[in-house]
């Protein structure tokens, strides 16, 4: 497969992943999510999009530069990718299709998880993929607190 066909797939997949969730959140976000208790820190609603849009093109970059790499663990380091990027994948139906953050908490820990072991496994085969998938775990991390903070106040 050619290159640029790589890394077309490499930025689709990932947005295709935010758009199922975008579904899901839409439609809680302008009624159950309105009723629950959130932090102070929780941010404007706006926000997330722009950022989830922005973190799915940095992962998608990282994913080709792991894709595109002749490294004998590519297969398993794809695998990996594709294992987080499921879960990311099923944490807005669970968080907001269910409108239970305690599920969210279920699935977003491992996800850190699984990110944070992304960066360490990549480092070796693309520095540039290690490190475009720092904002992302950064962000998932802050999401994780804010997750957990919604549940113990509601």
């Amino acid at each position: 497969m050619p290159n640029w066909l790589k890394l077309i797939i490499s930025l689709i997949l990932p947005q295709l992943v935010g758009g199922t969730g975008a579904y899901f959140t839409i439609s809680s976000v302008g009624s159950w999510y309105q009723t629950i208790s959130k932090p102070s820190f929780n941010p404007p609603n706006w926000l997330f999009g722009p950022v989830w849009t922005t973190l799915y093109i940095l992962m998608g970059i990282a994913c080709y530069l792991i894709w595109k790499s002749d490294h004998p663990q590519k297969k398993n380091l794809l695998t990996l990718y594709f294992v987080q990027l499921a879960l990311n994948g099923i944490w807005s139906p669970a968080f907001f299709g269910m409108e239970s953050p305690l599920m969210g908490l279920i699935i977003i820990l491992p996800l850190l998880v699984l990110i944070f072991i992304c960066i360490q496994k990549f480092k070796p085969v693309s520095s540039w993929a290690s490190w475009l998938m720092i904002p992302y775990l950064a962000w998932v991390t802050f999401a994780s607190v804010l997750n957990f903070s919604i549940w113990w106040l509601n």
